[in-house]
């Protein structure tokens, strides 16, 4: 089977299907709709299939509040053998499948540019079904969007799409997973756009709204047009009610913070045991059976018992148990590897506090207290935005479970509350929290200053000419002199940093040097008053020091304890690592305003010494296919773009081209220019360029 999936993801890979015809908008538009419909099929299946493995593995379900009616030690065993089974298939083929899903998601977007294995899809599914079929505690909903996400990268990978529009493709997956599960198309976009992409601008909302839409209506048409969960009438009793909806809000913020706590924590505790990988949720499926042995509602899929703390079917004390046995099942089926998500089980949280909380403020005020129910709905939505610090989406989701607008403003309320403390607190979310523990930094990628994404230890110059504080002026010039850059760290014995010194320091050194002779040495002419700079700190704190002096270059130590040397940052180094990150963050913007510059007959320097440039088209290609001309092998240039007067548009916003393919024939007339990559050499000459024999060529 591995070999049957590795096949595919290269077959996948290496097809290319041609770019519809007509304006961008209009293939986003088709795009989103493909992806739309591809993903609410894949939810129905999901539905249907979950429901396939519950039946083998723990058979019938009591009608209600969907209490198993299968043998004790089948509850028990069943949870176990499903979790070894996603164990082996995470093992064999896909480690993806394990866990959430929505961090994996996040990840992609970060690191790969939105790339999802197209695998995961099918093998998620698989997965899950059989985590929560066999009794685990996890949600659908986080694995609908590695779905939905999966889905939309494969379609993005096959038009070869850019990495900036690969990312509004995955958006278009998540979006539309989370509308055809829950039957909310506003709440499914949002949640793409403020959770997963933190992009919400017409440009990404417009086709993952569509692709939003387009499964709800898929959705409706296969598994019926009725909200997730039922509600109750709802009303606000008084207005010194939202005082209380207030503090449900505090204590949701709290809930979702022990609840984070408690998945990490049982994370790291059962990966310290002596227990192979695969087996890991098998073990933990096993724990999750003997406490579902006496508390049956914290097994399986949440529905039926969200829908009755909505109704009001459980008391006060029944929903404080279920707070605190739903906390530990969900954290040890995610903990010990299992899949599913925290969406469902942070709904199911919310909604046993804020009906345990209102069936008490309800007893105490009944006049002018809505019942327990109402404080369900508002404590649902506010528990899932402190756990995912997403109050707009939890907002939306529960608006639109209800259709009754006269939740909103205390829904509003204790959200935005649960947010903020929650996120005092604990500063990451779920997700955040997921993705910190590999590295990734959200809110650093998010950053709008380029600068402070960028480490000093990533560009810094790593030699670096150390002069003891001790040695004689002398020997510091003779140093400097022999130091292309001109710059030296001057250092005590223990090898702590003391000052720098560059050589326009040394100006009237050097004028009265014979009559100073040995009585100056280096620690009397190093400058004492830059600081220094450090590793790991970024390279906006590097441009407020060198903006605060004229240094050119910063001495980088390894901490401020012991303040070693261990390289040289440069105001170069800093220039290029910016334009290499807007390079990179903008490329076609970057690569328009490259062309700009070219035209006005310079040659710019793109990355890594390939410079562009443009040229007239030699006399000797003229007449030929491109292939013929061997300008790649003979002369070692690339070429790009190919203008002509009345040529068609090309990818280079703005202007008139083609990019050129190996039968293009270079047709003598007009006013045909080239873009070439090349490189330079210290004489000014085009030598060659990245991937190209080193051929030497002269250009007039």
């Amino acid at each position: 089977m591995r070999a049957f999936y590795d096949g595919l993801d290269e077959l996948l890979h290496s097809i290319q299907l041609i770019r519809l015809p007509g304006p961008e908008y209009a293939f986003l538009i088709v795009a989103a709709v493909a992806i739309g419909i591809a993903t609410a099929y894949a939810a129905i299946v999901f539905h249907y299939l979950i429901g396939l493995s519950h039946g083998f593995f723990l058979g019938d379900v009591n009608p209600e509040l969907g209490i198993l009616t299968a043998p004790a030690w089948q509850r028990v065993l069943a949870p176990a053998v499903g979790g070894v089974l996603v164990g082996i298939l995470a093992m064999r083929f896909a480690p993806e499948v394990q866990g959430s899903g929505i961090p994996q998601v996040m990840e992609s977007l970060a690191v790969k540019g939105g790339v999802v294995r197209f695998r995961v899809a099918p093998l998620k599914i698989l997965a899950t079904s059989l985590t929560i079929g066999s009794g685990g505690s996890a949600g659908r909903e986080g694995p609908i969007v590695h779905i939905g996400a999966s889905v939309g990268s494969l379609l993005g990978q096959l038009f070869k799409l850019p990495a900036r529009k690969l990312r509004t493709f995955v958006g278009c997956g998540v979006a539309a997973g989370i509308a055809a599960t829950f039957n909310a198309p506003i709440a499914g976009a949002l949640f793409a756009l403020e959770v997963v992409l933190f992009d919400i601008r017409v440009a990404s909302m417009a086709p993952i709204v569509v692709s939003a839409v387009i499964a709800t209506i898929v959705s409706r048409y296969h598994l019926g047009d009725f909200p997730a969960f039922p509600v109750p009438p709802y009303e606000l009793r008084s207005a010194g009610e939202l005082s209380l909806y207030a503090l449900l809000g505090v204590l949701a913020a709290l809930v979702a913070v022990v609840f984070i706590h408690s998945v990490f924590a049982t994370m790291d505790l059962l990966r310290r045991l002596p227990i192979p990988g695969w087996v890991l949720p098998g073990f933990g499926g096993l724990m999750v059976g003997l406490v579902g042995l006496l508390f049956p509602l914290v097994v399986g899929l949440d529905y039926e018992v969200i829908s009755g703390a909505l109704w009001g079917k459980l008391g006060a004390g029944a929903l404080l148990i279920l707070l605190l046995t739903k906390t530990l099942t969900t954290s040890l089926t995610l903990g010990s590897g299992g899949s599913g998500g925290v969406f469902a089980p942070s709904l199911l949280l919310g909604a046993a506090l804020g009906g345990a909380f209102g069936a008490v403020v309800h007893e105490w005020f009944p006049t002018w207290t809505a019942p327990a129910p109402a404080y369900a709905l508002v404590g649902m939505g506010a528990v899932f935005a402190a756990t995912s610090h997403a109050p707009i989406t939890a907002i939306l989701i529960v608006f639109e479970l209800t259709n009754d607008y006269r939740s909103v403003p205390p829904l509003m309320l204790a959200c935005v509350l649960a947010v903020l403390i929650s996120g005092h607190l604990k500063k990451e979310s779920m997700e955040g929290e997921s993705l910190r523990r590999k590295g990734i930094d959200l809110r650093r990628d998010r950053e709008i200053n380029l600068l402070k994404t960028i480490d000093v230890a990533s560009v810094m110059e790593e030699s670096l000419t150390l002069v003891e504080a001790s040695a004689p002026c002398a020997e510091l010039i003779s140093t400097l002199l022999s130091d292309t850059r001109g710059t030296a760290a001057i250092v005590d014995k223990s090898g702590a940093l003391v000052g720098s010194v560059e050589l326009h320091d040394l100006r009237e050194i050097l004028k009265e040097q014979g009559e100073f002779g040995p009585l100056v040495v280096a620690a009397d002419v190093a400058d004492t008053t830059t600081p220094f700079i450090l590793s790991s700190d970024n390279l906006d704190l590097a441009m407020h020091l060198f903006g605060r002096s004229a240094r050119s270059g910063l001495v980088v130590c390894d901490s401020t304890g012991s303040r070693r040397p261990v390289g040289l940052l440069t105001r170069q180094c800093v220039i290029d690592a910016y334009n290499r990150r807007i390079f990179q963050e903008d490329l076609s913007g970057g690569f328009g305003t490259l062309v700009n510059a070219v035209e006005s007959g310079r040659t710019v320097e793109v990355l890594g010494g390939v410079h562009l440039g443009e040229v007239d088209v030699p006399g000797e290609c003229l007449g030929k296919p491109l292939r013929l001309t061997e300008l790649r092998s003979r002369l070692g240039l690339e070429v790009l773009v190919v203008r002509r007067s009345a040529a068609v548009r090309c990818g280079v916003e703005g202007r008139s081209g083609i990019f050129p393919n190996p039968d293009l024939v270079l047709e003598p007339g007009g006013e045909e220019r080239e873009y070439w990559w090349y490189s330079l050499d210290e004489q000014r000459r085009w030598t060659r360029c990245i991937g190209c024999p080193n051929w030497e060529v002269i250009f007039a």
